[in-house]
């Protein structure tokens, strides 16, 4: 059915449980997976720091989206799934939009990204990089929900 599925990872909770829920489902279907993390480079940033500090950061950001890539990698190939790791650095465009780009770039024939499943005024003043994929990608998307929290 599905044989290459891009997973967009970073790091967060909701992504962790995307990650876990692709590779369940690539192992069943002998699935490819692409873990893909993308670094904003936060253009507001520039403006706000010098250039040695925003230097600095953006090393800082690059090894942590490194990391993700490799604990999902990791647990990839745990489980016996073939995988890929992609990092791709933007500015000055949203998330999502890059994410809709490698699906066809790499020919990808499902999405599956965690989502926090925010609502109302939380959804609004944050936005949703999930629901943009939604909107704009060309194949299905698995939208996967971050587990309940045990106090909330």
């Amino acid at each position: 059915m599905y044989q290459r599925i891009l997973v967009p990872v970073d790091g967060s909770p909701a992504s962790e449980r995307g990650v876990q829920e692709a590779i369940g489902l690539a192992g069943k279907l002998n699935a490819r997976l692409l873990f893909l993390h993308v670094l904003d480079d936060y253009p507001m940033l520039q403006e706000m720091t010098t250039a040695g500090a925003l230097d600095a950061m953006l090393r800082d950001l690059r090894h942590a989206g490194l990391d993700v890539l490799a604990r999902a990698r990791q647990a990839a190939e745990q489980a016996g799934v073939h995988c890929e790791t992609l990092m791709r650095e933007v500015a000055g465009r949203r998330v999502a939009d890059v994410i809709v780009d490698q699906i066809g770039l790499h020919h990808c024939d499902l999405v599956a990204i965690g989502t926090h499943g925010r609502r109302g005024l939380a959804r609004l003043a944050m936005g949703s990089d999930a629901e943009q994929v939604v909107r704009h990608s060309p194949v299905p998307v698995l939208l996967v929900r971050q587990a309940a929290s045990a106090t909330g």
